[in-house]
């Protein structure tokens, strides 16, 4: 592991290539000198947090106005090369941080204290979930009303301002108040550390009036962080791997299935190692999607039990041994608990942690050491893939639409395939999107993100801003449903300022369909708006933007041919309007099953 933060391990775009891109601030990170005196005005709180932000990698903080943070934000709009993107609330700028964080390792957000906080709390909470470090800085109280009786605005009415701190230590892995000078510089750089180490996000509260005073601790350039690296213990990685390869070179079908972990583990590349060595039949958890090169020439596709594209899981389930690195088994992703898996078949790697079937059991060994020692011990053994390849058919195409027959979401996703390369990354939105977008064929280089463990609707428009944002070279496809729009389309707006070339899919089928088939009931039912009247309305004549309202395949061949090419340089939002029972396959039958899992009665008492 690199012991810079903003290494090239650290820092790495996420992509489907498991390749680590640069980005600037890498390299003047590991290249820079002794540090240099700052002019004395300089020497601020606010300049320092600045210049740490972007030595880590961020160069762009999503962030919300409020009478508590101003003055902060001029410290960071003073920082050259931050670049302060305004959001049209906390909710989205805390989204947009979790979406660059997938890409560039790490994001930022900046709100004002408790009403910002509080709004910003939920996508504080997406981001734990997921594993992502990001830095939420909140605009506090003045440092002279702590420990006073004095009740402030933005507040609850209560002298006692420790409500946003309580709630956020539940979603965050340090939390920093900020409230004088002598301890401001040891706190945020343990909060910034801490995140990064961790993998998970952080909160900072700096009272108002402090981020613009000179202080001696701030009166250097911030010297680059050197963290000390996580080691696996040598006598215990050494042990489980013997027990691994012991377990593995005595099956007769072993596969290899890759788990969301492997982002915040840093061992894509050796899992991507290990199955290379090893021949095994490689897979991939729904939630993992992106983090492992499908052009990998032993990939299988997506084990997702009842739900799993084509012949995956029958090659998972009927092996007689799997390796599961960095998995996460909750109700979603175990489709209701039902995925066919023995425990005694299995090898479970965590981030720091390996387990053998029912036991033995190895802590403090890191999963990339563990794959890549393991790597060396496996006999090659392509039994599973061979298996895999003699059964395999492939997919049918969709029925071939009547002329100006409403459009089908098989056909526009079709379409959708044909627009995949190495140039474009794909959001999906919770909901059906999942499950349409899951059994896209990613070409090598192309992005990959969802949102599987917290799930929250409307996450991808904040999510694809930060994206976006992160990789302009990249063209970012975002498919959202209709009902998940409707909770955060403001930030459209903020895509249009930043100059972005999105391409926005709405799904319009009227409703929450992936509740219906979970739980039918009117509440699914939503209001329908004129959602490229919408968009336009937001356009204003500002900024490049483009609509569609597509009915057909025609409507929407003309429309792809539209913004792929004179609009390519333009914000394109492509209303899709499809029947509202029109959906996957695999949604009818997870939602089913997780319908069961939910309303499984109480246990006897």
């Amino acid at each position: 592991m690199d012991t810079k933060i903003g290494s090239l391990d650290t820092c790495r775009p996420t992509n489907n290539d498991m390749i680590s891109p640069t980005n600037g601030a890498v390299s003047a990170i590991q290249s820079s000198a002794s540090p240099t005196l700052i002019n004395p005005s300089e020497s601020t709180l606010g300049r320092h947090l600045a210049r740490r932000l972007v030595q880590i990698g961020v160069t762009d903080v999503f962030s919300v106005p409020g009478d508590f943070n101003l003055t902060l934000l001029d410290d960071l709009i003073a920082e050259p090369e931050l670049n302060l993107v305004g959001c049209c609330n906390e909710l989205n700028a805390g989204y947009a941080a979790d979406g660059y964080a997938r890409s560039r390792g790490v994001g930022a957000c900046v709100v004002t204290f408790t009403v910002g906080g509080l709004s910003v709390l939920n996508a504080i909470a997406g981001a734990y979930s997921e594993n992502l470090p990001v830095i939420c800085i909140v605009g506090g109280p003045n440092s002279n009303d702590y420990g006073t009786s004095r009740i402030l605005h933005h507040t609850i009415g209560l002298p006692d301002f420790s409500q946003e701190l309580r709630c956020f230590q539940t979603v965050t892995c340090f939390q920093a108040v900020v409230n004088n000078l002598e301890d401001a510089h040891e706190l945020i750089d343990t909060a910034i550390s801490t995140a990064l180490k961790e993998s998970k996000p952080v909160y900072i509260s700096v009272s108002c009036n402090l981020s613009a005073i000179p202080h001696p601790t701030f009166s250097r350039e911030p010297v680059p962080f050197s963290l000390t690296p996580k080691l696996s213990n040598k006598m215990g990685l050494e042990a489980a791997v013997e027990a691994a390869a012991a377990f593995l070179n005595k099956a007769v079908k072993p596969v290899l299935v890759g788990g969301p972990k492997l982002r915040s583990a840093h061992a894509g590349e050796a899992f991507v190692e290990l199955a290379d060595a090893s021949g095994y039949a490689l897979a991939i958890m729904p939630s993992a999607k992106g983090l492992v090169p499908e052009h990998h020439p032993h990939f299988i596709g997506t084990y997702w039990g009842a739900v799993s594209t084509a012949f995956c899981a029958e090659i998972v389930e009927s092996a007689d041994a799997y390796l599961f690195a960095g998995p996460i088994f909750n109700d979603y992703s175990s489709v209701g608990y039902s995925l066919l898996l023995k425990k005694e078949k299995a090898i479970i790697v965590q981030p720091d942690r390996v387990v053998i079937a029912n036991g033995p059991a190895f802590g403090c060994i890191l999963m990339k050491d563990f794959l890549r020692a393991l790597a060396k011990r496996l006999k090659c053994n392509t039994t599973a893939y061979d298996n895999y390849h003699r059964i395999f058919v492939p997919e049918g195409l969709p029925l071939k639409s009547a002329p100006k027959e409403p459009l089908r979401v098989n056909v526009l996703f079709q379409h959708i395939q044909k627009m995949l390369s190495g140039d474009t990354a794909v959001i999906a939105e919770t909901g059906d999107s999942w499950f349409n977008c899951l059994k896209l064929k990613l070409p090598k280089g192309c992005g990959y993100e969802f949102q599987m463990q917290y799930g929250s609707i409307g996450w991808s428009v904040g999510a694809t801003l930060g994206y976006a944002q992160a990789v302009p070279e990249k063209r970012v496809l975002a498919f959202i449903g209709d009902g998940s729009f409707q909770v955060t389309v403001q930030d459209v707006s903020t895509m249009l300022r930043c100059g972005q070339k999105t391409i926005i899919f709405l799904i319009n089928n009227g409703g929450y369909t992936i509740e219906v088939e979970i739980h039918d009931g009117p509440y699914n039912v939503i209001k329908n708006w004129n959602y490229t009247g919408l968009v336009d309305a937001i356009h204003n004549g500002e900024g490049k933007c483009w609509t569609a309202k597509v009915f057909c395949e025609e409507d929407l061949v003309e429309a792809i041919e539209t913004a792929t090419g004179p609009k390519k340089d333009s914000l394109c939002f492509i209303e899709v309007i499809v029947h509202k029972d029109d959906t996957s396959k695999e949604l009818l039958e997870w939602g089913s099953r997780v319908s069961a899992a939910n309303s499984r009665p109480p246990n006897p008492q």
